[in-house]
């Protein structure tokens, strides 16, 4: 039995047993709806099962995707593990998302690529203590662009870093960054970013 914490405070009781995938159909679901890599203790703390039965049940999903050519694959990436559209078909998928959608950036999404450009790698609480908003759903708008793409993860937090890409270059019509306008004095420095990421938490 487990006990999920909600935003209303209550709390989900669930067995894992009465799920027809079990455990493993459970962390697919949840890993269905992460936007950033989840740890194997975070989803032993959530499922409450041993972390080495996550792991197990992690390296059998990913070697199942793998034998079915699935479309995605599961991969452990910055200390974690994330669902991602497997490599083999990123030509479908850059000709849907640069033929596809061609509707313009949103005013956010402008603001957004702005900060990440000029203060990259950066993580998504930077950007948003310069934004003053929360910036997941932008940021999720500009990997699926492909003009930002994750470059890492953070030393301490482990909080994964984002920067421009080639495309984004290419659409600017720059050869580097260096041929961004002066923009960045006018932007905050990663220590001030950090302080005013703790007074917002505050």
């Amino acid at each position: 039995m487990s006990d999920v914490d909600t935003e209303a405070g209550e709390q989900v009781a669930f067995d894992l047993s009465d799920f027809p995938g079990g455990a493993r159909s459970a962390i697919e679901a949840v890993l269905m709806v992460v936007d950033e890599p989840v740890t194997e203790v975070a989803l032993a703390t959530a499922l409450e099962l041993p972390t080495d039965d996550v792991r197990g049940h992690l390296e059998a999903l990913e070697q199942e995707y793998e034998a079915q050519q699935r479309g995605f694959t599961l991969r452990s990436v910055a200390g974690g593990w994330r669902i991602y559209s497997r490599a083999d078909y990123a030509p479908v998928v850059e000709k849907f998302l640069l033929d596809g959608q061609q509707a313009k950036l949103t005013q956010a999404s402008l603001e957004t690529l702005a900060v990440i450009a000029y203060r990259q790698p950066i993580s998504r609480s930077r950007v948003s203590a310069v934004r003053g908003v929360n910036v997941d759903g932008v940021v999720r708008t500009l990997l699926n662009r492909g003009l930002i793409e994750e470059l890492g993860a953070e030393g301490e937090s482990g909080a994964v870093l984002y920067g421009t890409t080639d495309y984004f270059l290419q659409r600017l019509g720059l050869s580097s960054l260096d041929e961004l306008p002066a923009l960045a004095p006018y932007l905050p420095e990663i220590d001030m970013l950090d302080e005013i990421a703790e007074q917002g938490r505050g």
